[in-house]
């Protein structure tokens, strides 16, 4: 990606990489014509002068490296979930504020936009219903679905409620991986706000949605489809009608046939909006908003701490998983270490 921003002229240049694997090392180098070094070490001792710096090697690995090129003077954009532990990610939230770097992390789902055109219009979302659905891959089996899939929407819904945590709940098994590969958790919020969410790496289809429900409002996020749906609640909806709405008793296909009348008429006090959604592939609007916020100095749409909140849920979440199959006694489910 950054080579077609450069292609694209925008002010950016790919310099080098870090490949530890030869074969892998000589094939980058002569598809992009850049160096490239078998470690950070050597990167930063051939002087190159660079700026920033995207990270992405497995989660075990970005304490280590990106403590390597904070210290050296780069910004960084580093792959979720920012590190292993809340430790680490504290101290490389440290190291960036200390050195004046940028530390991006890249929970890329907040370039989707659906979800850059509905923040903006936010008012007090109360309840939220959040699915990640995937099909089993090899990749990213050094972690479990929480860090691999539902910290996207972890990041999403803590920076829409805008709340702390009051209580966590969470079920998650292993079952084609060592770590857990489906879970489902309830997230209880300070301001009263409640929010589920599901997330599967071993599904029979591939799901990526979000809905939410405010004061006479229910808003549906489709991630893949790049989607955004928002349907109004006036006075004149029958009771039972908006206190199932409210209990999340109405699927969203269900709830837009109503607003929309399928045919015959709209429910009463139903008006169904679809607000125009700017088009943009995320990958490249995230790599955008870093290298602005690296020219300008200015924080990033998703900050350090934004990253490292995340991550603090999503470690609470694990524990509470834990917890669960200790008293469900479902150990037998884990093996050692997972």
């Amino acid at each position: 990606m950054y080579r077609e921003l450069e292609t694209a002229g925008l002010g950016v240049a790919l310099a080098a990489a870090v490949e530890p694997d030869a074969v892998r090392a000589a094939e980058t180098a002569k598809k992009y014509a850049i160096p490239v070094y078998a470690t950070v070490d050597e990167l930063l001792a051939a002087d190159l002068r660079l700026d920033a710096a995207s990270v992405a090697v497995p989660t075990v690995r970005h304490h280590a490296v990106a403590s390597a090129l904070l210290d050296a003077g780069l910004d960084l954009l580093v792959e979720k979930p920012l590190a292993a532990t809340l430790a680490e990610a504290d101290e490389l939230v440290a190291l960036a504020e200390r050195k004046g770097r940028i530390l991006q992390p890249g929970h890329l789902e907040r370039f989707n936009p659906a979800v850059l055109a509905v923040e903006p219009k936010l008012r007090r979302p109360m309840f939220f219903e959040a699915h990640r659905l995937s099909v089993f891959t090899p990749r990213s089996l050094d972690v479990d679905v929480v860090l691999d899939l539902m910290i996207h929407d972890l990041d999403i819904v803590l920076t829409f409620a805008h709340s702390p945590v009051r209580e966590v709940r969470a079920v998650g098994l292993p079952i084609v991986s060592p770590k857990v590969d489906i879970a489902n958790v309830r997230v209880e919020f300070e301001s009263g706000c409640v929010a589920n969410f599901t997330a599967s790496r071993v599904s029979t289809e591939r799901v990526r949605k979000l809905r939410f429900f405010e004061p006479r409002q229910y808003v549906s996020i489709d991630y893949a489809r790049r989607d955004l749906l928002v349907i109004r609640l006036d006075g004149s909806v029958p009771a039972e009608l908006a206190a199932a709405i409210a209990a999340g008793k109405v699927d969203a296909k269900a709830l837009a046939e109503l607003a929309a009348g399928a045919g015959t008429g709209p429910a009463p006090g139903l008006s169904l909006n679809k607000p125009a959604v700017t088009p943009g592939e995320p990958l490249r609007l995230e790599m955008e908003s870093f290298l602005d916020a690296v020219r300008m100095r200015r924080e990033p749409h998703v900050t350090a701490r934004q990253g490292r909140d995340a991550l603090a849920l999503a470690l609470e979440i694990q524990a509470a998983m834990a917890a669960h199959a200790e008293r469900a006694g479902l150990k037998d489910f884990f093996e050692p270490g997972a």
